[in-house]
């Protein structure tokens, strides 16, 4: 498998939240049986707010999302869809926790109750995109757009797909991001980088800058676009887009080492620290830049 650096896509990849509706359903039962008991009123309180930090809600840290729901999944008895739908979001709270082996864990047992449960899948392909295992992540997104199409699923399959550097397949599927959410600022982003990977500059071009009307500050959109003119051959726009990029975060290997190629091809010297200092970051900076087509021009 090509490897490439994440740097230069969005790290972003949308999981999808359980309807609250359905989980203030879920919860119904419980909080009338707890109404009804002797401490009714302190026990009804304790579940309502089990059940708002299952939801993300309150701020909820992922450990509290965790207990809340494996509370709420304890005091169901239905084995339904909306015990599925408390699997997920416990996923979602592992997962941002950084447990993704347990996430997927629990999006598996939310796809066994409830197979039509399009989020579970959308979810369960985050985790093992986050595991570096992008076929099964475009197993698991494929299934999900064919039971809800919508925007982040074919979003997070483009991703996998530049996981995998099939660049074709992954514009595809942001296309189709973009045709069901316009105003999609990570999808353009990553469109923009694609394009540019493979020599389609005008288009990645006009994404890049679509990109920051809608999102004007994303490091990663300026450090694209700079790409872009040092493959254009526009330095001083390359440079200033570096610039930016690294204004907004210092330690972007790539942004360094591009920057340090554009003042080198304009003969100004100052290039040599930059790509000194972007090596330091990252060992095999200039390998990757020879994977997109671009040599060192000493």
């Amino acid at each position: 498998m090509t490897i490439r650096s994440k740097l230069h896509r969005s790290k972003l990849r949308w999981e999808l939240a359980t309807p609250l509706a359905a989980m203030r359903r879920f919860c119904s039962a419980t909080l009338l049986s707890a109404t009804l008991a002797a401490a009714g009123s302190s026990v009804a309180a304790q579940t309502q707010q089990e059940q708002r930090w299952c939801e993300g809600a309150d701020a909820a840290t992922p450990t509290q999302r965790i207990d809340g729901c494996s509370s709420v999944i304890k005091a169901d008895h239905d084995k339904g869809e909306q015990l599925a739908e408390a699997f997920n979001a416990r996923g979602v709270a592992y997962r941002l926790k950084g447990e993704v082996d347990r996430a997927i864990q629990d999006y598996g047992q939310a796809i066994k109750l409830n197979g039509k449960l399009a989020a579970a899948y959308n979810n369960r392909g985050v985790a093992y995109d986050h595991k570096g295992d992008y076929d099964r992540a475009i197993q698991d997104y494929e299934q999900a757009i064919k039971l809800k199409p919508s925007a982040e699923p074919y979003f997070n399959r483009g991703n996998a797909y530049l996981g995998k550097a099939q660049y074709d397949h992954a514009i595809d599927d942001f296309n189709q991001a973009i045709r069901l959410k316009a105003d999609f600022a990570p999808a353009y982003d990553n469109r923009c980088w694609a394009r540019a990977v493979v020599g389609i500059l005008k288009q990645a071009l006009a994404d890049c800058n679509q990109a920051m009307r809608v999102s004007p500050n994303n490091a990663a959109t300026f450090n694209s676009r700079a790409f872009i003119f040092l493959k254009m051959t526009q330095f001083d726009a390359a440079v200033s887009d570096y610039n930016t990029a690294l204004r907004i975060d210092p330690k972007l290997a790539f942004a360094l080492y591009g920057r340090g190629l554009a003042k080198l091809k304009s003969e100004d010297q100052a290039g040599e620290a930059d790509l000194a200092a972007a090596k330091s970051l990252q060992a095999d900076i200039a390998q990757e830049y020879l994977r997109y087509g671009i040599r060192d021009a000493r």
